[in-house]
């Protein structure tokens, strides 16, 4: 039977590269961003790759009306979606005193709000036929002293983490993805050119990369997938670090 995967955040980064791989095992995407040039050109890019049933659908999630579009997508019965893959969001310098707290405002909702109410959405019929899987693209940085986009990862994390226990043994699986830094264009949009973000080669991580593992790690019903060994070791340990310790080495990049 063939899956229907719905991805926020498709237009870029590891929601693009969602996409991609989903595809290729013979997914029907529903691509969700605000930019729909983009999603289009995507969209064609799939089905030269011999995709079949990819969808756009073009929505601001920072608006009660793009959220809305979604979660009518997400509660139509006539079409299920098997697959929510929320990876839509963006970053905002580390000052948060010297933030626009707007901006804080729109940051705090796209990674914490949006998410709580598409999970909502999408448990209904989830839940209903025993069958479902949720991954929330988080970040290692969700255990660290890093400003606010580490709370509201925090809060994807911990959500996750309980939202597996209970609704794991009624069939449906939701995992927290939470990978280090990886090249896509996240920080191209806050500014950094590649080389520019202040961290290592080392740490770097490839989206085909990050993908394949959490995939992987959401068949085998995890809550929480942390991709590469050397992020497993820093996630662990920055768990156990003092916060202070923690704080200075995360705002050491960008």
């Amino acid at each position: 039977m063939t899956t229907t995967s719905l991805i926020t955040g498709a237009s870029s980064g590891l929601g693009t590269e969602y996409a991609r791989q989903l595809a290729r095992r013979g997914d029907r995407l529903v691509l969700v961003a605000r930019d729909g040039g983009r999603l289009e050109a995507l969209a064609a890019e799939l089905q030269r790759a011999g995709a079949e049933g990819v969808e756009v659908l073009s929505a601001d999630l920072s608006s009660p009306d793009g959220i809305t579009a979604v979660t009518d997508r997400l509660t139509d019965a006539a079409r299920p979606v098997d697959t929510l893959i929320n990876s839509a969001g963006f970053g905002l310098p580390l000052a948060f005193e010297k933030n626009d707290v707007e901006d804080e405002a729109r940051h705090l909702r796209l990674h914490a709000e949006v998410p709580m109410r598409l999970m909502h959405a999408a448990l209904q019929g989830m839940l209903a036929r025993r069958s479902g899987t949720i991954l929330n693209i988080s970040s290692a940085s969700a255990v660290m002293p890093r400003s606010t986009y580490a709370a509201a990862k925090s809060w994807q994390v911990m959500f996750s983490r309980w939202a597996n226990s209970s609704y794991g043994p009624r069939g449906v699986t939701v995992t927290a993805v939470c990978p280090g830094y990886t090249h896509t264009e996240f920080h191209e949009r806050l500014g950094l050119a590649k080389g520019e973000e202040g961290i290592p080669n080392w740490l770097w991580l490839d989206a085909p990369r990050v993908v394949e593992d959490s995939l992987r790690d959401v068949g085998r019903g995890k809550a929480v997938s942390v991709p590469s060994k050397r992020y497993k070791a820093i996630y662990t340990a920055a768990r156990l670090a003092p916060t202070g310790l923690m704080a200075k080495l995360a705002a050491r990049g960008r």
